[in-house]
């Protein structure tokens, strides 16, 4: 395995094993509201800064951008924390929910870690080098499009300017796909893309901290990653569509016409 992986793997673990351990204890957990319909815990910080602090020791030429403590991009070598990616559900002991880690080379996804610490499942992705899930290569299986997929989702609880495009979104997507799911982790449903237990995703305003890693394993698996429009800018916008390629198109243009004037890429 990549030394840069190794080393993710070793922080996804050592922060998976502090949530665990504040599970039984859920009640006692100190709890801030950041906006509207977002949460952070102690638990989301302890873990944060055990990731730092391991990150920080191989490589403290490294930038670090987490969601909890910011950061700047202002290196060659930048990595993307997510220390506890579906914070509402853990913290209603709903056990869907992952720590989340990408590194990026000079703008371009590079590596990235996903760990689910309830089950203990790890997912890494190395560019050019693939996606495993438990240490099995993952390949995308085709879809020809929408009939019969499983597709994830999530909905824009902090966006309510979305919420009328999103549900005539979520209908055209529901009249057509086989079941669909909204799990509230998007980093675990961005996993499950690229392991196939989701044949597609979709959500709009995400973070590049709830992406990276995903959208690094679901290319390395063979499927595509994009915006709203189908280019590349999701890191940037928030808005990502996912899937093997030809249900990824079929997705785009099934939610194209409810894209309105700040989610059109």
């Amino acid at each position: 395995m990549n030394p840069m992986v190794n080393i993710a793997v070793r922080a996804a673990r050592s922060a998976g094993n502090i949530i665990v351990r504040h599970m039984d204890r859920l009640d006692r957990i100190v709890v801030e509201q950041k906006g509207e319909n977002d949460f952070v815990s102690e638990v989301d910080r302890m873990a944060e800064a055990e990731i730092r602090a391991i990150l920080r020791q191989a490589y403290p030429d490294h930038a670090i951008v987490g969601e909890e403590e910011g950061g700047s991009e202002d290196a060659e070598y930048v990595w993307l924390v997510d220390p506890l990616d579906g914070t509402t559900n853990f913290l209603r002991g709903f056990p869907q929910f992952a720590v989340s880690i990408a590194l990026k080379h000079k703008g371009a996804l590079e590596a990235g870690v996903i760990y689910d610490p309830v089950l203990q499942e790890l997912w890494t992705a190395k560019r050019g080098g693939g996606c495993t899930f438990e240490g099995r290569k993952m390949r995308i299986k085709p879809r020809p499009g929408l009939d019969n997929a499983l597709i994830g989702t999530g909905f824009p609880l902090r966006l309510r300017e979305y919420h009328s495009a999103y549900l005539g979104m979520f209908g055209d997507v529901f009249a057509r796909a086989g079941d669909l799911r909204r799990a509230g982790a998007a980093a675990l449903d961005l996993a499950y893309v690229a392991c196939g237990r989701l044949d597609g995703f979709w959500e709009i305003g995400l973070k590049p901290w709830d992406m990276g890693a995903g959208a690094l394993m679901i290319r390395e698996a063979g499927g595509i990653v994009g915006d709203f429009a189908g280019g590349d800018r999701y890191l940037e916008t928030g808005n990502i569509v996912a899937g093997s390629p030809r249900l990824f198109a079929d997705l785009v243009r099934t939610i194209g016409p409810h894209r309105v004037d700040g989610i059109r890429a």
